[in-house]
C-alpha cells in the first residue's frame, strides 16, 4: 500500500512538471520543498535531508526522485494502512502536486470548467494515465485514447448529451495518446455541451464522474451512505459491505414511483428504494452495483483502480499482440521477400545457363564450321596442288614442243637461208645466161628451174604456217593458264 501513495505521489508530480521540464532534471532544492510538503501531510518530518547528499549531485531526473520517494519517505508508512486512510494520504498529495503545476492549467483562453473541476479532472487524469518512456532521459505521463473516451461518454452522459462514437474514433485515430493539456481542451470544446449547460450542471457531472473514478463507480466499495438529499451535505449514516452481504429484489406493484431491493448484512436486512422513471431498469442497475460493491469490500484496493490496471494489461497485452503481429507479419514479408528473391535469383540463373548453354551450341557450330572450312581448305589446297602439278606438267610437254618448234623453226630457217642463196644463185646464174644469148635455146631447162623454185617457195610457206599456228595455241594456253580458278567444292573453272 506504501508503493501505491509513492506511485501516486510521484505519478501527479510528473504531470506538474511536465510541462515545464521535459528532460525531468531538477534542482536538489525543488525536490526537497516538494518532499518536505509530501512529508508533512504524512506526518512525517525531515524526510527531505537525505536529498542533500543523495547520488552526490546538485540535480535529480525523476526515475530518482521516484526511487528515493519510495526507499526514504513512503517505506516509513506501516503496512496496514486502511484503505480509506490511503485515499486519505493520496488526495493530500495530489494536492500538494495540484499546487505546483495549477499555474499551467488554470488559464486558459476559452474556460468553461471551473477551478475545482479542473483539479478534479486532474486527479481522474492521474489515475487512468500511463507513464511512456521516451528515452532514458525522458517520460511523459500519458492517457490512451480508450480512456480518454471512457470519460467523454461518462462526462455527456451526466450532462444528457448523445454521445457521437463515430466522432471520437476520427479523433483518437489522429490522437493515439492525451497529456493533461490536451485532455483537458478537448473536454471543454468537444463534450461540455458547448456552452448550453449550465455550470452548476457541468460542476455535478464532473463530480459524478469523480466519484465514480476516485471512489469508484460503486460510489465506495466497502460501505454504503446515504444523504437526507441529492446534495450529500447532511449524512445519515452508512451501511458497513463486506464478502457476506447480498442483495435481493423485491416484488413492486405497478402503483410504485420506485424500485425496491433487500439488503442483507450480518446485522439486519435493509429494504431500499430507487426513484427512477426508468423503474425495473434502474432497480437492476442497483442490484448490480451493490453486488458488484460486497464482492470487492474484501480486496486492498479500490474497484476502479482494479478496472484500471485490467483495462491497462488489456492495452499492454492488445499491444504486445499487435506487435506480435506485427512481427509475425513481418517476419512473413521478410520470408515472402526472402522467397521471392530466391526464385528471382533461381530465375536468373536458369536464364544465365540458358544463356550459356546457347553459347556453347553457338560456339559449338562455330567450331564446327571452321573444322568445315579448314577441311574444305584443305580440299582446295590439295586440289590447287593437283592442278598446279598439271599445269606444270603440261607446261613442261608444252615447253618441249616449244623448243622442239624452235628447233624445227631454226633448221626452217636455216633452209630457207640456203634456198635463198641457192635461189640467188639460179638467178645469178640466170642472168650470165640471158647475156649468153642461151635464153631461147635453153627454154626448157629453165621452165624446170622455176617449177622447182615454186616448188621450194610453197614448202617455205607451209614452214612459216606451221609456226604461226604452234605459237597461236602456246599463246591461248598461256591466258587459259592465268585465268584458271578453283571453287571451294573442288571444282575448276
Amino acid at each position: 500500500r506504501a508503493h501505491w501513495v509513492a506511485g501516486s505521489a510521484s505519478w501527479s508530480a510528473r504531470v506538474g512538471v511536465g510541462s515545464e521540464w521535459a528532460d525531468m532534471t531538477r534542482e536538489v532544492m525543488y525536490y526537497l520543498v516538494l518532499t518536505a510538503n509530501i512529508g508533512t501531510l504524512l506526518d512525517l518530518y525531515g524526510v527531505e535531508k537525505g536529498l542533500e547528499h543523495y547520488r552526490s549531485t546538485n540535480e535529480l531526473n525523476f526515475e530518482h526522485y521516484k526511487y528515493y520517494l519510495q526507499k526514504e519517505v513512503f517505506s516509513s508508512l506501516p503496512d496496514t494502512i486502511s484503505l480509506p486512510t490511503l485515499r486519505e494520504y493520496e488526495s493530500r498529495i495530489d494536492e500538494v502536486c495540484w499546487l505546483v503545476c495549477k499555474k499551467h492549467y488554470l488559464h486558459r483562453e476559452h474556460i468553461v470548467f471551473n477551478d475545482s473541476c479542473v483539479y478534479k479532472l486532474f486527479r481522474i487524469f492521474c489515475l487512468l494515465a500511463d507513464l511512456v518512456p521516451e528515452s532514458s532521459q525522458v517520460f511523459q505521463v500519458l492517457l490512451a485514447a480508450p480512456e480518454v473516451g471512457n470519460v467523454a461518454a461518462q462526462l455527456v452522459a451526466s450532462l444528457g448529451l448523445e454521445w457521437d462514437a463515430p466522432d471520437f474514433d476520427a479523433l483518437s485515430s489522429a490522437i493515439r495518446a492525451f497529456r493533461f493539456s490536451t485532455f483537458l481542451a478537448v473536454l471543454e470544446s468537444k463534450y461540455s455541451g458547448s456552452g448550453m449547460v449550465e455550470q452548476e450542471g457541468l460542476e455535478e457531472a464532473v463530480q459524478d464522474m469523480y466519484q465514480t473514478f476516485l471512489h469508484d463507480v460503486i460510489k465506495k466499495p466497502t460501505e454504503l451512505t446515504y444523504y437526507k438529499n441529492q446534495d450529500e451535505k447532511e449524512l445519515c449514516g452508512s451501511i458497513a459491505l463486506n464478502t457476506m452481504c447480498w442483495v435481493d429484489s423485491c416484488q413492486s406493484s405497478p402503483k410504485d414511483k420506485v424500485q425496491r431491493f433487500v439488503l442483507n448484512t450480518n446485522d439486519r436486512s435493509f429494504e431500499l428504494a430507487a426513484p427512477d422513471h426508468r423503474r425495473v431498469q434502474s432497480r437492476l442497475q442497483w442490484l448490480s452495483a451493490l453486488q458488484t460493491a460486497i464482492s470487492h469490500s474484501g480486496g486492498s484496493n479500490g474497484y476502479q483502480r482494479g478496472q484500471v490496471l485490467r483495462r491497462r494489461q488489456q492495452r499492454v497485452a492488445e499491444l504486445s499482440r499487435i506487435t506480435e503481429e506485427n512481427r509475425r507479419r513481418s517476419s512473413q514479408i521478410q520470408d515472402m521477400e526472402l522467397t521471392k528473391a530466391q526464385l528471382q535469383q533461381e530465375k536468373m540463373e536458369e536464364k544465365r545457363l540458358q544463356e550459356l548453354e546457347d553459347m556453347k551450341m553457338k560456339l559449338e557450330k562455330l567450331l564446327e564450321e571452321e573444322t568445315q572450312a579448314k577441311r574444305d581448305e584443305e580440299i582446295v589446297r590439295n586440289l590447287q596442288a593437283r592442278v598446279l602439278r598439271e599445269e606444270w606438267e603440261k607446261r613442261d610437254e608444252l615447253e618441249k614442243l616449244q623448243e622442239e618448234q624452235r628447233v624445227l623453226l631454226d633448221m626452217e630457217r636455216e633452209k630457207r637461208i640456203e634456198f635463198e642463196w641457192k635461189q640467188r644463185e639460179k638467178e645469178l646464174h640466170l642472168q650470165e645466161w640471158g647475156q649468153l644469148g642461151l635464153m631461147g635455146t635453153n627454154e626448157e631447162f629453165l621452165n624446170e628451174v622455176l617449177a622447182l623454185f615454186w616448188k621450194t617457195e610453197i614448202k617455205a610457206q607451209r614452214s612459216t604456217l606451221v609456226r604461226s599456228s604452234m605459237s597461236s595455241e602456246f599463246e591461248k594456253y598461256t591466258r587459259e593458264k592465268q585465268t584458271l580458278t578453283v571453287t571451294p567444292e573442288g571444282d575448276m573453272q
